[in-house]
């Protein structure tokens, strides 16, 4: 694997770390921003509608750049939003610190998964990808706690100073270990070029998808510590180890898929979301129980946002693996943690902590219908490839034109788990 991937896992992992970090830190900066509880969660929710509805026209500003010199230009912007919060004298100014951060992080993913598929060879597009996404489980793993830590001992804005320092790094790492891509222009083709392949039906399918699966384990995720303490009946303590646990759960889960999505994407997504879904339900069954609850907590860990590599393989093989496809690839899964979040909350309100659970079960069974279409394909071609062996090949004369199906054939054994 080239060394660049790893360099551009880092610049991941600081953005998610910057989009974590207001959750630990709700009531510090509550006090420092006088503001609510409520108001700071929005600035959660601004960063989130920023990254999906934002990061598009950033990355189409930038189809005429370099992907290693778009990589540098965002961190410039992501940098002046973080200096920007550290330094924030109120709410307003926070609030459009986060929304400047948002925009950058989400072009920021989108152009570091292309160039993370361009820089390895198609048959490891896949593991490539899932490499630098380990930024985001690490983000999960480490980021969060670690911010919350230097943001409770020392002031919150020192949380986002300290994320500033690592984003000063991870910059300085890819200007000296990204290389510019040989054939970067081709990424290039201009708008109407780059927009056209947004008139294929089954890339929207695709991304709908994937909307399905995050906005699934989100709905779970985002509610894990009230669902922990409050039903489940663990101390607010012993949460933040569950959830180091959860995220070690992810950097496996993702490993594993990485592995497994370039040739087995459609088995892996349906297996996968079939486990979560039973997770989200057994979960939402034995909540009150500890073991259990804990069980079915690192396997949504397992199996849910750890889904991203056969995802972007997916949307790529259906689209392309440019940075506008990977950009919006990205909203759309930044759209299913906005419907999450959103709807979560007031079904609390009316059914209790156990209702996005529920809804998360629901959103993962919506997920199988939209994999359908795809499965079935794939179905049928591995029917097919099986079929045509009995009728091409004679037993009793082999010629030259029988020689050169099954040539064919062996060729296209590879085509079904492609589809």
């Amino acid at each position: 694997m080239p060394r660049a991937v790893y360099v551009l896992a880092l610049g991941i992992f600081a953005m998610v770390t910057s989009e974590f970090v207001v959750a630990g830190l709700m009531p510090q900066m509550a006090a420092g921003l006088d503001a609510t509880i409520p108001e700071i969660g929005y600035l959660i929710t601004a960063f989130a509608a920023a990254m999906a509805f934002g990061g598009p026209f950033l990355t189409i500003a930038l189809l005429k750049v370099r992907q290693k010199s778009a990589l540098l230009l965002l961190f410039g912007i992501f940098l002046a939003g973080n200096v920007l919060a550290a330094l924030a004298p109120d709410y307003r100014t926070m609030l459009v610190a986060r929304v400047l951060t948002g925009i950058a992080s989400q072009a920021f993913f989108g152009v570091s998964i292309s160039l993370a598929s361009r820089l390895t060879r198609p048959e490891v597009r896949g593991r490539a990808v899932a490499v630098a996404l380990n930024g985001l489980m690490l983000g999960t793993l480490l980021g969060l706690p670690l911010s919350t830590v230097i943001g409770e001992h020392l002031g919150w804005r020192a949380a986002f100073w300290a994320i500033t320092v690592l984003t000063v790094l991870a910059a300085l790492a890819t200007l000296a270990g990204v290389p510019s891509a040989d054939g970067d222009a081709e990424q290039s083709g201009g708008l109407r070029q780059e927009l056209s392949t947004f008139r294929n039906p089954r890339l929207w399918l695709t991304l709908t998808t994937s909307t399905f699966v995050i906005g699934a384990t989100f709905s779970a995720f985002s509610y894990l510590n009230p669902i922990l303490t409050e039903i489940t009946g663990f101390s607010t303590g012993t949460v933040p180890v569950l959830l180091i646990a959860y995220g070690a759960a992810t950097v496996v889960g993702n490993t594993v898929v990485g592995r497994l999505a370039d040739r087995r994407t459609i088995p892996v997504l349906v297996v996968g979301l079939a486990l979560n879904l039973a997770f989200l339900t057994g979960f939402a069954l034995l909540a009150r129980l500890t073991v259990p609850a804990v069980v079915m907590m690192l396997g949504i860990g397992l199996v849910g946002v750890t889904m991203n590599p056969a995802l972007v393989t997916r949307v790529q093989r259906a689209g392309n693996a440019r940075p506008l496809v990977n950009t919006v690839h990205s909203s759309f899964i930044t759209l299913g943690i906005i419907i999450a979040t959103s709807v979560g909350g007031p079904t609390i309100d009316a059914f209790g902590l156990r209702a996005p659970l529920w809804i998360g079960a629901g959103l993962a069974v919506l997920g199988l219908v939209t994999l359908l279409p795809d499965a079935l394909r794939r179905r049928a071609g591995a029917r097919t490839v099986e079929a045509v062996p009995d009728e091409a090949v004679s037993a009793e004369a082999v010629s030259p034109e029988a020689v050169s199906a099954e040539a064919g054939r062996q060729a296209s054994r590879e085509v079904p788990e492609a589809v």
